[in-house]
């Protein structure tokens, strides 16, 4: 049964106070108090909530616990979140192209994405097309601009249709396509399985929203269950003893990504000098595994 939220609002101030009586040290009592005002304790309590003592209901640090630990913390994964909007980018740019080129390839129609006897699904296609006109009435990008200034058809085709999609409904339309053979070529590209490409483009999709949206993400347990692939045509990694469910994963994914799209990219250098950066930085909590960075997919 839903009651009434009756927890009351403390200041900046107070909080200091609150958090002091639960053993957590600070040098500068006023600049946390500004740290609060800005950052807000509701997002930086949970990066105080691992330095509680079990059980962590007890609400008692462990002892020697101070602000700049948690602020490193917080440090952390806002870099950590940093680098995966960046290099999700990369695959998101690739993706909206790959979707697009093959699909008018395939096809022989270059406004394929928006024929109904393409896909499945009607109702599924239906709502696609009212997304797409949604976000073309609202486009004020140049191209978009020019076509319907100088052209008759109603859409765009499909290169410029996909870059005004968001990421979310690019994998709509994938799903939807009824030509498996096309679903498969597009797959194939990134060296997946339909299946599995599909639900790690979801993976990727709600990590990216996580991220834009400032999420912590270092930690969590990500509510999403990657689809593991059986075969793959690069070098992957032994899930056996990996939390599906933790952010290393979502990094291995990233990485095996990117091996498609940029093989000389600087990816694991750039996960490398991030955790170099933050020693104290418990990895396990991320879920990584032992001796990651000598795994095939990491060299």
């Amino acid at each position: 049964m839903k009651t009434s939220f009756t927890k009351p609002y403390s200041s900046p101030e107070q909080i200091v106070q609150i958090l002091k009586s639960r053993g957590l040290l600070m040098e500068d009592e006023h600049k946390v108090e500004s740290y609060l005002l800005n950052i807000g304790y509701h997002r930086l309590s949970a990066y105080i909530f691992p330095f509680y003592k079990s059980p962590k209901s007890d609400l008692i640090l462990k002892e020697g616990t101070t602000f700049g630990q948690v602020l490193t913390l917080y440090r952390f994964d806002k870099k950590l979140r940093i680098l995966l909007f960046n290099e999700i980018e990369k695959i998101e740019v690739a993706i909206r192209s790959v979707l697009a080129n093959i699909g008018c390839q395939e096809l022989g129609d270059k406004y394929w994405i928006t024929k109904p006897e393409y896909f499945a699904n009607e109702d599924k296609f239906n709502q696609t097309l009212a997304l797409i006109e949604k976000e073309l009435a609202s486009s004020k990008e140049d191209y978009i601009e020019d076509f319907r200034h100088n052209y008759i058809e109603n859409y765009p085709p499909a290169w410029m249709i996909t870059e005004v999609l968001s990421f979310g409904n690019l994998n709509y339309i994938y799903s939807n396509i009824s030509s498996n053979q096309l679903m498969k070529r597009i797959a194939a590209y990134f060296g997946l399985k339909p299946q599995v490409f599909t639900s790690w483009l979801t993976v990727l999709a709600n990590l990216r929203n996580m991220c834009c949206h400032h999420a912590r993400v270092w930690n969590r347990d990500f509510m999403l269950n990657p689809a593991e692939p059986r075969k793959t045509s690069k070098a992957w990694i032994d899930t056996s003893l990996i939390n599906k469910k933790r952010i290393f994963y979502r990094l291995c994914i990233i990485r095996y990504f990117l091996s498609s799209i940029s093989p000389s990219n600087s990816f694991n250098e750039k996960v490398t000098c991030l955790l170099e950066s933050f020693p104290s930085i418990d990895i396990a909590a991320m879920g990584f595994c032992e001796d990651w960075k000598n795994k095939s997919l990491w060299k």
